[in-house]
């Protein structure tokens, strides 16, 4: 089977689940795009768990999982089917004892407002794999190594995150609002060291320029190391999108392999 790309996609605000703008369009155009794989895996920074959990269940639920926003969006769901085949392939992948299988979770915001665009007909199985608040940086890059023989049985793996992401100093009044000097740099730099290959700079990601307001909390930042983690010697990284919302918020988005 031909082997999957990888896909690390902001999500950014809930109103991109209702706006057209630069994000959601270029969205849909790698949509039209990707080969439609057998499913996809999403690693979520919206499911934090004690220990790693994948999504077992056939029918998952659309959670809604953002507060304060027009009700329009609280009517939209994402009928997916779920993929327990797939995500106990996971499971084994990883050595059994390292994930474990959950029934109650569902698609959260992080996955379903990106696949609204990128497979809008919700035909193609999903499942979630948790971010383990226990695990280094290190330990979530070494985990995502060892999925890597799920891009050649057909599984779409797509992380979900934002590199910058401030929300407590978010311009919520406009989507395109003038975005702060500091997201800016810190945008670039990663961007810079994406382009590089610098794994391993982007692993201590401390170090990084104006980390501590670009980065104030990892889980939107550490579904980007799973993506990376899954990049071979000598494979391509191409950016979809490079747009900062909100002023504090980068939705950078990148594909590796395609």
């Amino acid at each position: 089977m031909q082997e999957l790309p990888v896909l690390f996609m902001g999500h950014g605000s809930p109103m991109n689940i209702i706006e057209d703008n630069s994000f959601t369009r270029s969205v849909s155009q790698l949509g039209g795009k990707l080969v439609k794989p057998t499913a996809i895996m999403v690693i979520s920074a919206h499911w934090l768990t004690k220990g790693t959990q994948v999504t077992c269940m056939t029918n998952p639920r659309t959670i809604y999982d953002f507060y304060g926003f027009p009700q329009e969006l609280y009517q939209i769901k994402y009928p997916c089917l779920g993929a327990p085949k797939q995500a106990e392939a996971v499971i084994q992948a990883a050595g059994g004892a390292k994930i474990t299988c959950d029934l109650e979770w569902g698609i959260d915001h992080a996955a379903w407002s990106v696949l609204k665009y990128l497979y809008p007909l919700a035909d193609v199985p999903v499942f979630e794999m948790s971010l383990d608040i226990l695990k280094s940086p290190q330990e979530h890059y070494n985990l995502a190594k060892e999925l890597a023989p799920l891009r050649k049985e057909g599984v779409l793996i797509m992380a979900s995150g934002n590199l910058v992401h401030n929300l407590r100093l978010a311009k919520f009044e406009h989507t395109y609002d003038e975005p702060y000097d500091w997201a800016v740099e810190a945008d670039q730099q990663m961007k810079e060291l994406l382009q590089q290959g610098d794994h391993a700079g982007l692993i201590r990601y401390e170090g990084l320029t104006a980390s501590r307001l670009a980065i104030p909390t990892s889980e939107h930042y550490l579904p980007m190391l799973y993506a990376i983690a899954l990049q071979k010697d000598g494979e391509g990284l191409t950016f979809t999108c490079d747009d900062i919302q909100n002023g504090s918020v980068s939705m950078r988005s990148f594909v590796i392999g395609a």
